[in-house]
């Protein structure tokens, strides 16, 4: 008892020492998440000094928003993206609050709000710079766009996806927000050259401009070329777009760093040679299943001298091809070459030689590539961070020791449908301690042994693929060695790994910072596996259990009881009931995406009861198009003005 007394005394002794300033400056050399919360939960103290450092916000549920607000002084990102219910009556609680401290608000997906919410919310922050309202689909259109174009301030504003919005509603925003220096138009169908003109001529300090997929001609990038401070262009798909643009942006954007012309079909290679002569100071060129490399685009390439990041995926290369980038752009640190025709072993390892910074290459869908190249990548690439060699199926595990020894500080690998991979490879690249992400999918060659050398030495893992790794033999012990070993994994996707059985889900259970889990077609799974997974997994967000037909209603009840940060859920061809259908959605409070299609064990009335417990929340929505005829029209008239979008199979 004396010894615990005197113990606690020093203690406070200690903390008493320590004043808000440096417990502050400790506060602020945690970066990981876990270890924030770890901090916010020793003492009061502690927790008072996290919220008044806290910056950013990006709640699960708006019912915590109001009272929380005031307690973080230093707030200036508020993120409600994640968040459901986010209507008017939200909007006119949180508009008293947010006063002169908000800059950044992200309302992606918060498509039950009207107009006159986002007119309240754009008011209400005083100081807002950046907006982002992307992927409300058609619920987004001029009206909405008049809402937030009285935000004088801002300096970003997100489109993407709003397939409503027009020229009217681009022309609102950029007279009202002539500050603005990043607009991302992405997908907005409704939008032509005319708001693009409109654009241009109001918002003269644009710096990043995205029109991708857009329905614009060249017309639209003779008005882009007088923006003398863009940097960025990204016009992936524009296949109204021609050579005579591309002659505009040649001679005009004199800031220009960036361009993605992906997918323009409508470009030659004179095009793209014009804008590499007029731009020798380009730092990222994309020019994917674009026209092939001529020796005209090779002259020019030889100007780019500060060239760090090339892709030409799908592109035919050459002896010439490689040649030139290896002679001439020496500063590269990311490669793109996948599906590209004619690339070789020996093309690679030339290439490689003169591209010792690199940190990024991208080879997958490129049958020609063999373990020789692996080995001029061992060789040549000591400081790589990230290798996509997906479907590079002449790959096997001869030189896979060089990868591991050489390249100790690669994060992620991408060996999907390799099926020359098998244990042996994964025991040399279990050296690479570094690795983050990994993805084995369609590799048949690999088992329980594989996984044991990855979880021993690969500790920092956050993502491991595993999809139909079916013929391979993964099963319950490979699930206890990943949750033994990887204790960070946060994302998991087992489906389609038919040997797994309630026993090694159990393990699963153990990984308490998991939030994606996918384990279709697990059939040998039941309700006991699920519950494990309910209880362990508390932080889970996005769970598919497609085609796990084995598991029963107490499963589900598991699922609604404890995991109540979920998000999105596959429930298709489960055989859930009425009862446990009405249980889960009525009790996953921060449910905005179900997939409910062959629910075989659910009547028309049960999936009327249950979509009317959680219908206030949802933002997407899957079903048989069969249902479509017996759910009341007030049900799905209320999803539609809730911002729900039904797709019917």
């Amino acid at each position: 008892m004396i010894n615990s007394y005197l113990h606690q005394q020093c203690s406070s002794l200690l903390l008493s020492l320590l004043t808000d300033d440096l417990l502050a400056r400790i506060q602020s050399h945690l970066l990981d998440p876990t270890d924030r919360k770890s901090f916010r939960l020793v003492c009061r103290t502690f927790y008072r000094v996290d919220s008044l450092s806290q910056t950013h916000l990006r709640p699960l549920h708006p019912s915590i928003i109001p009272s929380i607000l005031p307690k973080l002084t230093l707030l200036h990102t508020l993120d409600l993206s994640l968040c459901p219910c986010v209507d008017d009556s939200l909007a006119s609680a949180l508009s008293p609050l947010l006063g002169t401290q908000v800059k950044t608000l992200s309302l992606s997906r918060a498509s039950g709000l009207t107009c006159a919410g986002l007119e309240r919310l754009a008011r209400a922050c005083e100081k807002l710079e950046r907006l982002d309202v992307s992927y409300w689909c058609n619920r987004f259109g001029d009206r909405e766009a008049l809402g937030i174009s009285c935000a004088v301030r801002l300096k970003e504003v997100t489109l993407d996806k709003c397939l409503s919005v027009g020229d009217v509603g681009l022309a609102h925003i950029a007279v009202g927000c002539v500050k603005l220096e990043k607009v991302s138009l992405k997908w907005c169908l409704e939008i032509t050259d005319l708001g693009i003109r409109l654009l241009a001529n109001k918002c003269l300090h644009l710096k990043f401009l995205d029109i991708s997929s857009l329905k614009v001609t060249s017309e639209s990038l003779h008005s882009i070329a007088a923006l003398n401070e863009l940097e960025t262009l990204v016009m992936v798909g524009c296949g109204l777009v021609d050579d005579t643009g591309l002659y505009s942006i040649a001679k005009g954007c004199p800031s220009l760093k960036v361009v993605d012309m992906s997918r323009c079909d409508g470009i030659t290679s004179a095009g793209l040679c014009s804008v590499i002569k007029g731009h020798h100071r380009l730092q990222e060129l994309n020019a994917s299943h674009c026209k092939d490399l001529t020796s005209d685009v090779l002259s020019a390439l030889k100007r780019l001298k500060s060239l760090k990041v090339f892709k030409a995926d799908g592109t035919r290369v050459s002896q010439a091809t490689i040649e030139t980038i290896t002679k001439n752009c020496t500063s590269l640190t990311e490669i793109g070459l996948s599906k590209c025709i004619g690339l070789k072993d020996i093309y690679i390892t030339r290439l490689l030689t003169g591209c010792g910074n690199l940190k990024t290459l991208n080879l997958s869908c490129c049958p020609a590539v063999t373990d020789d190249a692996i080995e001029a990548i061992a060789t040549s690439c000591k400081k790589l961070q990230c290798l996509n060699l997906e479907s590079c199926n002449s790959i096997t595990q001869r030189n896979l020791h060089l990868l591991g020894s050489s390249c100790v500080g690669l994060q992620e690998l991408d060996l999907t449908d390799c099926s020359g991979i098998n244990d042996t490879a994964l025991g040399y690249l279990s050296r690479c301690s570094e690795l983050r992400l990994l993805k084995l999918g369609l590799c048949d060659n690999i088992s329980d042994k594989g996984l044991f050398n990855i979880a021993s030495n690969c500790k920092k893992i956050s993502e491991l693929d595993l999809y139909r790794c079916s013929c391979a033999n993964i099963g319950d012990e490979g699930m206890e060695t990943i949750s033994n070993g990887c204790k960070k994994l946060k994302k998991l996707n087992v489906s389609y790994c038919t040997s797994l059985t309630d026993k090694g889900v159990q393990h699963i259970g153990k990984l308490e910072e998991l939030y994606v889990l996918e384990m279709r077609g697990l059939l040998s799974v039941t309700a006991f596996g699920l519950q494990a997974v309910a209880v362990g997994c508390t932080k889970l967000s996005v769970l598919d259990l497609k085609h796990c037909q084995n598991i029963l209603d107490s499963g589900f009840w598991a699922l609604a009881n404890n995991s109540k940060n979920m998000r999105e859920i596959n429930l298709c061809n489960c055989g859930i009931s009425d009862a446990g259908l009405w249980m889960m959605l009525s009790n996953l409070t921060c449910l905005q995406d179900a997939k409910l299609v062959h629910l075989n064990n659910v009547s028309a009335r049960g999936f009327e009861v249950a979509l009317r417990a959680c219908c206030i929340q949802l933002k997407k929505l899957k079903l048989l198009g069969s249902l479509k005829s017996s759910l009341s029209p007030e049900l799905l008239h209320f999803l539609w003005l809730r911002g729900c979008k039904i797709r019917w199979d």
